[in-house]
């Protein structure tokens, strides 16, 4: 294997460890889980600093990167809701999230320019603290003591986080939009 293509093997090295992920749970192995995730976790950080100091990026490595974190991230949230370790209306909230920024990503590469995947350095602490929340969980699940009113505080932070990331894609792009149809009406000198 071409060393370039470590960081693309090891996101898809994550996506397959979602559903032991998701089995660890559902049994109640919640030590093991906490290892599948924090090994996801490290892959993660070490995929992202592979490309980047190497310079082995691809097209593949930048819309699979992303998907890799939502799948490790809706998975893990949808059965930590369903077994009551998450309230329901936050995982219904982070999944809105997404599904308007994916959707509206498309109707924007559709009618706009091309959409390249470049999250904000305030998209990337909502990722971290959505992560973050996971593993807490996690570590409690495992047999940790940890007080519940820190879950409490992440829970909130990702909820804000949500809505704030929600609003400032929105804008971001409504702005892009608006300067990319100004430039194409006849007469604009474009």
């Amino acid at each position: 294997m071409n060393l370039s293509m470590l960081p693309n093997a090891l996101t898809v090295g994550r996506m397959l460890s979602v559903p032991p992920l998701v089995i660890l749970l559902l049994t109640g192995h919640y030590g093991w889980a906490l290892v599948v995730a924090i090994v996801a976790g490290i892959s993660d950080l070490f995929d992202g600093w592979l490309a980047r100091r190497y310079g082995w990026t691809s097209r593949f490595g930048s819309l699979a990167d992303p998907a890799a974190d939502k799948i490790m991230m809706v998975s893990s949230y949808l059965t930590l809701a369903w077994l009551d370790y998450l309230p329901w209306w936050l995982f219904l909230l982070v999944i809105l999230r997404d599904l308007v920024i994916v959707i509206g990503g498309w109707i924007y590469h559709l009618k706009f320019e091309r959409l390249e995947a470049q999250p904000t350095q305030l998209s990337r602490f909502n990722t971290f603290c959505q992560v973050f929340l996971m593993w807490y969980v996690l570590v409690y699940l495992a047999g940790f003591p940890l007080p519940p009113e820190g879950q409490t505080g992440l829970e909130l932070l990702v909820a804000v986080l949500a809505v704030v990331t929600l609003v400032h894609y929105t804008w971001l792009w409504s702005m892009k939009a608006v300067v990319i149809s100004r430039n194409r009406r006849p007469g604009s000198g474009v």
